[in-house]
């Protein structure tokens, strides 16, 4: 299995439509970069986010998320609170092959400053638009800027196809359009 260089995702992405949409080069002058890098595609937020919040004081619970524990906020720019956490989602929206999988993490930009992007996979035949974990670690408010680069993803191809899709095994998350809260199978 090998990481990805930027012809292979070029090309997957123009002839297959894995990224859509795709921009070609990277874009950097006065934003944070977005676009296709040498080994990997920086992905952008969009402006729609859900900033989790305590009004309601409820409990987190992965296997029961109360959609009152966050409130919806559309903006160029979303302060997440302090010691707090928000979810977004790509402008781009991904189909994996079947041989790939995808990683993604966060933009060392936004980590300088005490903002974490959960790390977490694209499987193979994933599709569907990411749902971005936000984490502020800091004591102070954080900026998030909207249509601009939040995370890379790295892109591995295996020798062969998986055994096994996440488009077969009906993943809960397939075919996500928008910010999709936590969800189990039920």
């Amino acid at each position: 299995m090998g990481l990805k260089e930027d012809i292979w995702i070029r090309k997957k992405s123009l002839e297959e439509k894995m990224i859509e949409p795709f921009c070609d080069k990277q874009i950097a002058k006065g934003i944070i970069s977005y676009g296709l890098s040498s080994y990997g595609y920086d992905i952008r937020i969009s402006n729609e986010f859900k900033i989790f919040t305590n009004i309601n004081a409820t409990l987190v619970d992965p296997k029961d998320f109360q959609a009152k524990n966050a409130v919806d906020f559309v903006g160029d720019v979303c302060i997440v609170p302090p010691n707090s956490f928000a979810l977004g989602r790509t402008i781009e929206y991904f189909r994996i092959p079947r041989n790939v999988l995808a990683i993604c993490v966060g933009k060392s930009t936004y980590a300088r400053c005490g903002i974490i992007v959960n790390v977490t996979p694209f499987e193979p035949e994933f599709e569907g638009h990411i749902t971005i974990e936000i984490s502020n670690t800091t004591p102070l408010p954080a900026k998030i800027y909207a249509n601009e680069g939040i995370a890379q993803v790295l892109f591995f191809e295996g020798d062969n196809p998986c055994e096994m899709s996440y488009k077969e095994r009906k993943g809960k998350y397939q075919g996500q359009r928008g910010i999709t809260l936590p969800k189990i199978y039920t």
